[in-house]
């Protein structure tokens, strides 16, 4: 049976190179064919609605929300649709963030061909699938284990994208001028982010956050 396709990326050229490997496949697999394609949060939600796809391939992060909009959206209305988050990003927040919203696996870019269309025949048929330094995130993050991180953290969730990647430099001890350079912002921005993660953590300074930071596996 063909499994249906729907790939969600800002990335037109990554697309089209997903598109290609995936649909070319290899011999004696199960074909997948690619029904549609969105480049922003809007356009998957339309597209998935109209095209009712089998799998969801999904970038975790674009420009007007990503793949957690998307998830948000999506599966209230459409349950049964199975998504497999495809992302450049190996962070424990990221991994965590999507599989709350209802995905089923999380793999890197850094993934194969052969190994993605593995990943999204297995997803399909009801298995979770995990590159496999990520699987430890979900099992720390919805484990009883002491010590393990909490499924819901409500200070984490309060704090932005940005926050937490200038939180994460900040715990790896790089200087203000160093993560403005990494981010490629100003050195006051980065001055306010702190401030402003200071002020929602109630911490009281950088020793205090790369500790807090530590605690929830950020860094």
């Amino acid at each position: 049976m063909t499994i249906k396709v729907f790939l969600v990326d800002d990335h037109g050229l990554f697309r089209a190179g997903v598109r290609a490997e995936l649909e070319r496949g290899a011999a004696g697999d199960p074909p997948l064919e690619i029904v549609g394609e969105a480049g922003s949060v809007d356009e998957a939600v339309a597209g998935i609605a109209h095209l009712k796809p089998d799998v969801v391939l999904l970038d975790v992060h674009m420009p007007d929300g990503g793949g957690a909009a998307v998830l948000a959206r999506v599966r209230p209305a459409q349950p049964d649709v199975v998504f497999l988050a495809l992302s450049v990003s190996d962070a424990a927040e990221d991994v965590i963030a999507v599989i709350r919203g209802g995905a089923r696996g999380y793999v890197t870019k850094t993934i194969s061909a052969r190994e993605l269309g593995d990943a999204v025949r297995r997803v399909e048929a009801g298995d979770p699938v995990f590159s496999p330094r990520l699987a430890g995130f979900v099992l720390d993050a919805f484990s009883d284990r002491p010590g393990a991180a909490p499924a819901v953290d409500p200070e984490l969730d309060l704090l932005t994208k940005r926050e937490r990647d200038v939180l994460r430099l900040l715990a790896r001890g790089y200087a203000y001028k160093e993560i403005a350079g990494e981010l490629f912002i100003s050195v006051k921005t980065v001055e306010t982010h702190v401030s402003s993660v200071l002020r929602k953590t109630q911490l009281s300074n950088r020793y205090e956050l790369s500790r807090w930071a530590s605690d929830r596996r950020l860094v």
